[in-house]
C-alpha cells in the first residue's frame, strides 16, 4: 500500500462523514474532477481504506436502549477454547462487539438489549452458556459521553 497523500485524506475524511456524497459532490468538496476523485476512491478501496458503507441506527427507535459491557473469563485459555468462544459470540445478534484483551480477564463484550430484563436474558441465554466461560463482570452504561466510529485521518 502507498502512502496516503492530502487528497486521499480528505477524501476519507469526507466520506467518512458522509458515506452518501455523490461523487459530483466529494469532487465538488474535495477540488478534483469527478473522474480523478471515482478513481481514487475505487483505489482506496481496492487498497483496503474504505471497508464498506453503511447507516447509523437509533437505538432507541430500535428499542435497544441498554448498552453493557461485559468481561469474560474463560476458565481455559488454549487455543480450542479461544475458537469455540469465537465462534459461537458472532451468532448472536445483541453483541455488536467482542474483543480478545490482554490483562486480568479474556474478552470484553459490547452487546444492545431492550433493558434490564432482556440483559438478564442475554446473560444467561447467550453469555453463560458460551463455550469455556467461567466468570463474568457486567458494567450497565449510565450516559454514552462519545460515540464514534470515525478515526483520524
Amino acid at each position: 500500500m502507498k502512502d496516503l497523500d492530502r487528497i486521499d485524506r480528505k477524501i476519507l475524511r469526507s466520506l467518512q462523514l458522509d458515506g452518501r456524497l455523490t461523487n459530483t459532490e466529494l469532487a465538488d468538496r474535495i477540488a478534483l474532477s469527478p473522474t480523478a476523485t471515482a478513481e481514487r476512491v475505487k483505489r482506496l478501496t481496492r487498497e483496503g481504506y474504505i471497508e464498506g458503507y453503511g447507516a447509523r441506527l437509533s437505538p432507541a427507535k430500535l428499542g435497544r436502549t441498554l448498552l453493557v459491557f461485559v468481561e469474560v473469563k474463560l476458565d481455559r485459555t488454549t487455543p480450542d477454547v479461544f475458537d469455540a468462544f469465537a465462534k459461537a459470540v458472532k451468532t448472536s445478534d445483541d453483541v455488536m462487539e467482542c474483543h480478545m484483551v490482554a490483562g486480568g480477564f479474556d474478552y470484553l463484550v459490547k452487546a444492545r438489549v431492550a433493558g434490564m430484563d432482556a440483559y438478564r436474558t442475554f446473560l444467561s441465554d447467550v453469555i453463560l452458556s458460551l463455550p469455556g466461560v467461567r466468570e463474568t463482570h457486567t458494567y450497565a452504561v449510565m450516559e454514552e459521553v462519545k460515540t464514534t466510529g470515525h478515526l483520524p485521518v
